[in-house]
């Protein structure tokens, strides 16, 4: 091989200032057509959190009572986890906290593997007694606090708990007369105060009912019947358990779980009825907080929530990744405009968890010189709407965005960490390795939107489902293993028709499995997801589910409704759709219309009470004598075409139905109401 010449090496050296900048342009181009860069925290993420999700399983330690021993017991153990109402909790003195816990459940004969029901707001109690029953093998069900009456006792009675606790927020709500409404009988027995009910066969499946078990009593129960023991958190008993020896219970207590084993119950309103209990698989929880803790780089971070802890969002991805990355949680009992950016600054919180709404009522406050005055550097969370996402960054100075889409008992999720517009208000954004990679696991078909009960469409040859292309509406569904289901999604504990019929098979090709995601979306040739709507009856309001049999059943309690039709209906300027019920009433005096608000609010959640009522002397039906819905939603809540169809509209404002009229619908549109 010749030798260079001093000539050769001379234009070498001249044209390298020229080749390096070229190749930057280069590669530069490359990243931004196929987002290496981008796709790599994702990946990197996905791949460390698996690989951690196997160490764990492989040692028993799925359970993260482990990770907070371990943090407990290092160098981190003087570190802040929990901030709350102005006090903080470091590592060491949590792990006590939790410890003595579970020495007072062990007490009350919890035992490993038993589930116990919680209702409480967010507190640092929720998280001590959520720990304490994982120290001690045992498995918490997250109470949705908002729950009264029927959907209340039917989560009760869905979780299989025998031991019920609640906080003082709750007490009313369990109060004797409350449950004796619902088919709970008080039966006082010794130093306990129980209730006993009748299992309603519909209420869990055969096989949970077989599997649970009956204290015993003085008489014997029949079979179809269950105690339940409900206690009450107070100072007093809170004071108590901290006197309790910390007692750490040996390996075996909390021994023999596999990723697929359930770690809790995470209550969801679901897509029809009553909330289901999803199961929260111990790989799921842990490999999900894990990835979240890398995906968003949380090192010595404070993340604020004010979103409630019974949802899997501000617990798995909130405290569980925090856990996980030796990073603090700093809590909120319940969101509000007036503690929100006090507390957030009190805490120096470095990154906020938002739920969509959240951001829109924090942007409809008055301007504040505070709005910059704080040490937020990114906000995460999911439902933050285009038409609110970049007026929420530049107000509030937020450079990061980390939007997530994900259910909890999805088998996966959908991620996008944005910092530029490019992908502002989608639900997931990714490069050309990451779009490769969810082709796989992801797919949209075709649906029939309008039908009653929509269904993917089928191609007449094939039998398989149609996919769509491009920019096309379609419902998402994610992969399965068709040979082993439950490895990567548990569905509702007890509950096997609900379970089933979140699978479709024959999907891409024959014997293939997926999970149902029950929502309309697009992906687009960037490699952006966006959110469109819900599938069918159920819709989304203040980032909440709502089924319209749950409210059209509450409504047909009330001795003056005939008949009631619910439905989701848009609002300008707000997210979702809005609940509104056509009614058929006995009479349409003000005194009923107050009655019957007063009847829903104290029968449903706030986020389910129909704010709109249309009052209607005949309803709309199909020619097989079905409800109909589509022509009530199109006619939406302008009062001109409600009042053209003869029917009447009014909404709910101050507790009461008022009439609704055109001047309040002008208001909603200037921006001048917030529902």
């Amino acid at each position: 091989m010749p030798t260079p010449s001093l000539t050769d090496t001379g234009h070498a050296a001249t044209a390298l200032p020229y080749a390096l900048p070229a190749a930057a342009a280069g590669l530069a181009y490359l990243n931004g057509r196929h987002g290496f860069t981008y796709d790599w925290p994702l990946l990197y993420s996905l791949v460390s959190s698996t690989v951690s999700g196997a160490l764990h399983a492989r040692r028993d330690t799925l359970n993260l009572f482990y990770e907070l021993e371990s943090r407990a017991q290092s160098s981190h153990s003087n570190h802040d986890w929990v901030i709350f109402q102005g006090r903080s909790w470091t590592y060491a003195q949590a792990y006590d906290v939790v410890l003595r816990y579970g020495t007072w459940l062990k007490s009350k004969g919890v035992e490993k593997d038993e589930i116990v029901a919680m209702d409480f707001v967010n507190s640092d109690v929720f998280i001590w007694v959520w720990f304490g029953l994982w120290s001690i093998g045992a498995k918490p069900a997250f109470l949705n606090y908002n729950l009264t009456g029927k959907p209340l006792v039917h989560t009760v009675k869905t979780s299989t708990a025998r031991l019920v606790l609640v906080d003082q927020e709750g007490r009313d709500k369990f109060g004797e007369d409350a449950l004796k409404e619902h088919g709970f009988l008080r039966t006082d027995r010794a130093d306990k105060v129980e209730y006993a009910f009748d299992m309603d066969q519909s209420d869990v499946s055969p096989s949970v009912r077989n599997q649970t078990t009956t204290p015993e009593v003085s008489e014997p129960l029949p079979a179809a019947q269950r105690h339940v023991e409900i206690i009450f958190f107070d100072d007093a008993l809170t004071s108590h358990i901290l006197t309790l020896a910390p007692t750490r219970l040996p390996n075996a207590s909390r021994a023999n779980q596999t990723p697929s084993d359930m770690a809790m119950l995470i209550y969801t309103s679901g897509t029809t009825g009553l909330p289901k209990p999803a199961v929260m698989a111990w790989g799921k929880c842990g490999i999900g907080a894990k990835f979240a803790s890398s995906w968003m780089s949380l090192k010595n971070d404070i993340v604020y929530t004010s979103m409630p802890l019974y949802h899997s969002s501000a617990s798995v991805l909130g405290v569980c990744a925090v856990l996980r990355s030796g990073s603090t949680i700093s809590l909120s009992k319940k969101f509000s405009h007036t503690t929100f950016w006090p507390e957030i600054r009190a805490s120096n919180a470095t990154i906020l968890h938002y739920v969509g709404e959240t951001c829109r009522y924090l942007l409809s406050a008055p301007p504040s010189a505070l709005d910059t005055q704080h040490k937020v550097r990114a906000a995460f969370g999911n439902g933050l709407r285009p038409d609110v996402w970049e007026p929420f960054k530049r107000r509030f100075g937020i450079k990061t965005i980390y939007e997530f889409y994900a259910a909890t008992e999805a088998p996966g999720g959908l991620f996008n960490h944005s910092s530029n517009s490019f992908s502002a208000g989608a639900i997931a954004r990714n490069g050309t390795l990451g779009s490769a990679l969810l082709a796989h696991r992801l797919t949209l078909v075709r649906i029939d939107p309008s039908a009653a009960a929509p269904e993917p469409l089928r191609d007449a040859s094939t039998g398989l489902c149609q996919i769509c292309a491009y920019n096309e509406p379609g419902e998402l569904l994610g992969k399965l293993d068709a040979t082993n289901i439950s490895e990567g999604y548990q569905g509702y504990y007890g509950n096997e028709k609900a379970t089933q019929s979140k699978i479709i098979r024959n999907v891409r090709q024959k014997g293939d499995a997926y999970f149902r995601s029950g929502d309309l979306m697009r992906w687009d040739r960037e490699g952006r997801f966006w959110f469109l709507d819900r599938i069918g009856d159920t819709f989304r309001w203040k980032a909440e589910n709502v089924s319209t049999a749950e409210v059209a059943e509450a409504l047909g309690r009330h001795d003056k409704v005939v008949e009631a039709n619910v439905y989701g209906v848009q609002v300008p300027g707000h997210d979702g759709r809005a609940g509104c019920a056509a009614v058929v009433l006995r009479d349409a005096e003000p005194s009923t219309l107050a009655s019957l608000a007063a009847h829903v609010r104290a029968q449903l959640p706030g986020f389910a009470v129909p704010i709109f009522l249309r009052c209607t002397q005949r309803m709309q039906r199909t020619g097989t004598n079905k409800q109909q819905k589509h022509g009530l939603q199109a006619e939406g809540i302008d009062p001109g075409v409600v009042e053209a169809n003869g029917d009447v509209l009014f909404w709910l404002r101050d507790g009461v139905y008022v009439r609704f009229l055109k001047s309040d619908l002008e208001r909603i549109k200037r921006g001048a109401v917030k529902l």
